[in-house]
């Protein structure tokens, strides 16, 4: 097994980085990743960055946190994927338990800050859209991939269309790139595949148990995470897919009514980082603070187990031809499905009126042209949006 190449704080000091940036949902965030680690700080090449996405676009729970999870288990073992969820995820779920602490209703969805993020989130998807587009799509049949995956799934918008066009994609890709041999460069994974044998297998013992250990206990608290990894387990499609699975098991139930739960979405919605994050807030709600730490750990807890078991194998599939051109296919599908994402939910949330056009123009002219760091479109957005507001 190789060595991680990077020290757990350098890791922290870009995720954290990130966790305090990156606005805009979980298409925004693989945009803020490449920024951050693949183009400046070159942790991974394009290539690799690719087919993580690819990876994480199969397995349940949040996409984009699973990649920087995966990032940070590539640079720095199984601990720096732990900082890297840690550092991207934090700063959310702090924000997320004091509003629940202090939970008033007063409604934030109109603030315009928020609109200015959205601005912000539009141009750095566009920017992340045409960087993997040119390395991803670098020929007619993968533009035609992307095309078709892009019109069927704005045609037909679910979480089960998405992964139905990746699995056609892979195939597609499997009958017509296989035969193309490449080098590409090792994951340097730095655990093995008896360690991801185990993982699975603590997962799927977890699923079984956990039921079995709520019905028998009073414990409000493993109740609470039976809940959250059952969910962080089983749903597909990220953030927004998992809000009606999660109404459905904590306001019937009594843990919560319709407008605290309401509430907790809206604001989950204004901070940066992911939207499982909103799992924070609703533990919350349910047992404190207590409460909080049991929902965060269980609905990301199998993001951990499924990235700790599919990438050994990950690593050396993707030296084989035809698992080649498997990818090939796929990420050219997510080229599309990005494509797709930028127009719904990123245009149709964000640019509203003419001035949100041209400041979206203008952040993403200096971010693709002028090579400004996300960080720092995030700042110039919040006070282009505030003048253009008094305007």
């Amino acid at each position: 097994m190789s060595k991680p190449k990077g020290s757990l704080l350098e890791i922290f000091k870009a995720s954290t980085k990130l966790g305090f940036t990156s606005f805009g949902g979980p298409v925004a965030h693989l945009a803020y990743f490449k920024d951050e680690y693949i183009d400046r700080r070159k942790w991974l090449d394009d290539k690799m960055y690719a087919d993580i996405i690819a990876l994480c676009q199969f397995l349940p729970g949040p996409a984009s946190s699973q990649v920087g999870i995966a990032i940070g288990m590539l640079r720095g073992g199984f601990l720096g994927g732990l900082v890297s969820w840690f550092g991207f995820t934090v700063p959310s779920i702090i924000v997320l338990v004091l509003f629940a602490l202090m939970y008033q209703t007063y409604d934030l969805a109109d603030a315009s800050f928020i609109q200015s993020l959205k601005v912000v989130a539009a141009a750095v998807v566009l920017h992340a859209v045409i960087g993997l587009g040119k390395k991803l799509t670098p020929d007619r049949p993968r533009i035609l991939i992307a095309m078709i995956a892009a019109v069927i799934l704005l045609l037909f918008p679910s979480a089960w269309m998405q992964l139905l066009i990746i699995l056609a994609a892979g195939l597609f890709g499997w009958k017509m790139f296989s035969k193309v041999e490449s080098k590409v460069q090792p994951l340097p994974v730095t655990f093995s595949k008896k360690v991801g044998v185990g993982a699975l297998a603590v997962l799927v013992s977890l699923l079984a148990l956990l039921p079995i250990l709520a019905r028998t206990t009073e414990n409000a608290l493993i109740q609470i995470f039976d809940t959250f990894f059952r969910v962080g387990s089983l749903v597909f499609g990220g953030g927004h897919v998992v809000l009606p699975m999660l109404e459905r098991e904590v306001v019937p139930t009594g843990w919560m009514n319709a407008n605290e739960f309401l509430a907790g979405y809206g604001m989950a919605q204004a901070v940066p980082g992911p939207l499982f994050t909103f799992s924070s807030y609703l533990g919350t709600i349910m047992e404190g603070i207590p409460g909080a730490l049991v929902a965060t750990a269980g609905i990301f807890l199998p993001s951990f187990l499924f990235l700790l078991a599919a990438l050994p194998f990950l690593n050396e599939l993707r030296t084989r031809p035809a698992f080649q051109g498997v990818l090939t296919g796929v990420n050219a599908s997510v080229v599309g499905i990005l494509i797709a994402a930028f127009y719904d939910p990123v245009i149709t949330s964000s640019i509203l009126n003419g001035s949100d056009f041209a400041l979206a123009a203008v952040l993403f002219a200096l971010l693709h042209f002028f090579k400004v760091p996300a960080w720092a479109i995030v700042l110039i957005g919040l006070a282009g949006g505030t003048v253009l507001g008094f305007l």
